[in-house]
């Protein structure tokens, strides 16, 4: 199956929109399909010459977020349309669209393409999360139904996303979650000497992992960070980072991390910690959870689906700190109940792999283009 994958974020750029694509692309490459993903041009480095991806990657112009420099707007290009036709695409698959993802579900409609659109951002909340008006939210559910509702399938996260994009008039809506690397995410990397350093009081380690942006709320970690015997450490980075520093001075700050760097600072830490109240999905949770950890998140979202309460972790009302705190107190001093709920926690993902997860994707390809030939059929 040819597919083009049209995505507002790529590699070297680093987030979920970004790392989920890469590891589908990949996975649908090295099962004999012919991926190709069309990306804005990143702030970051660029790719080395020839590529680093088995599939090509076409890149387009892009601007940069108002507010948020590193992550860039692709703009429309006739390079999308021609490279979709030259790789001889059967499907599209729209990543998170917003801004490329619109000109990419404008250009599969003229070319007569089956698409299918993952709901990944959720932009309405964070239109809420940053204050905007009321009337900036209902512009945002307008333009991300006309994009979604052209697709053939929509993709939601989690139970509760689907619920609430069907509430707002999405049609064909399907949860698909993600999948998390089991082999690299796992206790074994567990770091003593990391721990030594980060805890040299031998304090319990509670940890987040994620962007350092306002929707992430993650200056509610603060009430973590004051409880004693426990020391909160803070991988990420992001427009917000110097806006944490100043709430949460106690915290250890480790910056960004990826790969097996990132994997050993998950398995170092005791009790993996998110504070976030808008998350569709959750990855880190489940890289936490593969880790072997204990999560504490909102009752929100994808952790709502990733978290089960009082086996896995615990789930507390969002932006609710002193909650947060508790939970995570209450796992630091049980050191039984840590190990009994992150051993829960592994198992609860160790059938999620990205090969499985992409082998459903590829089942929803399969059924946007049957009902295309079915259309063209009764057309005839």
């Amino acid at each position: 199956m040819r597919i083009a994958i049209i995505t507002e974020s790529f590699p070297p750029d680093v987030n979920g929109v970004a790392h989920c694509v890469m590891r589908v692309a990949d996975h649908l490459a090295r099962n004999g399909h012919h991926p190709l993903v069309i990306a804005p041009e990143s702030a970051r480095a660029p790719v080395s010459a020839g590529g680093q991806f088995p599939y090509p990657v076409e890149r387009v112009p892009s601007v940069p977020l108002p507010g948020y420099p590193s992550f860039r707007l692709g703009l429309p290009s006739p390079r999308l349309r021609r490279a979709i036709v030259e790789h001889g695409s059967e499907v599209v698959h729209l990543a998170s669209p917003v801004a490329l993802g619109a000109w990419g579900s404008h250009v599969a409609r003229a070319l007569d393409l089956p698409a299918v659109a993952v709901y990944q951002t959720d932009l309405p909340a964070y239109a809420r999360a940053y204050r905007l008006s009321k009337a900036t939210e209902a512009f945002a559910w307008r333009w991300l139904r006309d994009i979604h509702n052209a697709a053939g399938r929509t993709l939601a996260p989690s139970t509760m996303t689907a619920a609430d994009l069907i509430a707002h008039g999405m049609l064909n809506v399907r949860i698909w979650g993600r999948g998390v690397d089991t082999e690299r995410f796992h206790p074994a990397r567990r770091d003593v000497g990391l721990r030594a350093r980060l805890a040299p009081g031998g304090e319990v380690l509670a940890g987040y992992v994620g962007r350092l942006a306002t929707e992430k709320r993650v200056g509610l970690l603060a009430a973590v960070a004051a409880r004693p015997g426990v020391k909160l450490v803070i991988a990420g980075g992001g427009p917000e980072a110097d806006e944490v520093r100043a709430a949460v001075p106690d915290a250890a700050f480790l910056g960004e991390r990826q790969g097996a760097d990132l994997a050993r600072i998950y398995a170092s830490m005791d009790v993996f910690v998110h504070s976030g109240p808008f998350e569709t999905f959750g990855q880190t949770i489940q890289e936490a959870a593969a880790s072997g950890l204990p999560v504490v998140a909102p009752a929100a979202g994808g952790p709502v689906d990733l978290v089960d309460e009082g086996i896995t972790g615990y789930l507390v009302p969002p932006g609710d700190g002193d909650a947060l705190a508790d939970r995570v107190a209450r796992l630091a001093a049980d050191p039984a109940l840590r190990a009994r709920m992150g051993e829960a926690a592994r198992r609860k993902v160790l059938g999620r792999s990205w090969a499985a997860l992409t082998g459903e994707l590829i089942d929803h390809y399969a059924a946007v283009l049957a009902a295309r030939s079915a259309k063209q059929e009764l057309a005839a």
